[in-house]
């Protein structure tokens, strides 16, 4: 796992080193807008349209889903009582409940789980993230971050969800899984072709939506909970309740890195856009995911074990 977290990050530093050295013709968040837009409206719904339309629906799916919902209600739960103890403002308060709730279970957990496991658990992240993730973010999520932003737009959960391009593949895949529609092989290739470059992508787009200069000595204490919440507690609680449900233990690792994984990196547009603090939760990014070398082969070695 160390290895495979190495090489994860090697790709990161891509990712780094463009956002410092691309050409300036272009400013740098420009490219990598353009760059997580490819990803996430064309190159990952081809992904969960390629793979979810073969998977199998069947009782771990549910199970699947359950326990990341799990995980999400006890972090957010956990981090909402420590938050009772620290004096923060409001949008300082809204970010760190996203940062300790919603983990980067698709843009790192994909390439992990999928270099450590093999190329099955593309179905677990895609389960993981569009059946309980993504929702919960863009439903209770935009909710938490417009209660402690500085916005006065209004929102409306349901036509956010209505514009994830991943969310209409997985219904579009779905129906054609249960209608047991096959894949024409023309289309199969194209997909497949298409979904090849998403690992990649995300991992440079990571890199380059990482902001150094946003760890500072006065966020620590702030970020502490979120670290010990994120990288440990979460992944606790998915073991737990995963076991409970009886998930296979070849899934329930997957699941359980998936929780492990470090924070979100989406939330920082939706701190941008509803004015929380978009400094610390870029630091809580930083530092998650640089502790988070060392907790995921922690975590894999016990499950391993």
């Amino acid at each position: 796992m160390l290895m495979v977290m190495l090489q994860m990050a090697l790709l990161i530093a891509v990712g780094v080193l463009w956002q410092r050295f691309a050409p300036a013709h272009i400013a740098a968040i420009a490219h990598r807008r353009a760059l997580t837009d490819l990803v996430f409206y064309i190159l990952l719904p081809a992904l969960v349209l390629h793979v979810i339309w073969q998977a199998p629906f069947d009782a771990s799916s549910l199970k699947i889903s359950l326990t990341a919902l799990s995980t999400l209600a006890v972090s957010m739960l956990l981090m909402w009582l420590c938050l009772k103890c620290l004096n923060v403002s409001r949008p300082q308060q809204g970010a760190l409940l996203l940062a300790a709730t919603f983990p980067n279970a698709t843009y790192l957990g994909l390439p992990v789980t999928g270099q450590v496991l093999g190329d099955w658990t593309q179905v677990v992240v895609l389960k993981f993230d569009l059946l309980a993730c993504t929702p919960v973010l863009l439903t209770a999520g935009i909710l938490i971050a417009h209660r402690f932003g500085n916005t006065q737009d209004k929102i409306h959960p349901l036509q956010e969800l209505m514009r994830v391009p991943p969310l209409w593949a997985l219904a579009i895949a779905s129906v054609l899984n249960i209608t047991h529609t096959p894949q024409p092989e023309l289309l199969a290739h194209a997909l497949e072709n298409l979904s090849g470059g998403v690992v990649p992508l995300m991992l440079i787009a990571l890199g380059m939506s990482i902001r150094w200069d946003t760890l500072q000595t006065r966020f620590i204490p702030m970020l502490l909970p979120v670290c010990v919440i994120a990288l440990v507690i979460a992944p606790l609680v998915a073991l737990g309740v995963g076991s409970t449900l009886g998930l296979e233990s070849s899934t329930l690792t997957a699941v359980v890195l998936l929780a492990a994984m470090p924070t979100m990196i989406f939330g920082i547009v939706i701190c941008e856009r509803y004015q929380l603090d978009g400094a610390l939760y870029a630091a809580a990014v930083f530092l998650t995911s640089i502790l988070s070398i060392a907790t995921l082969t922690i975590w894999f070695h016990v499950l391993s074990g």
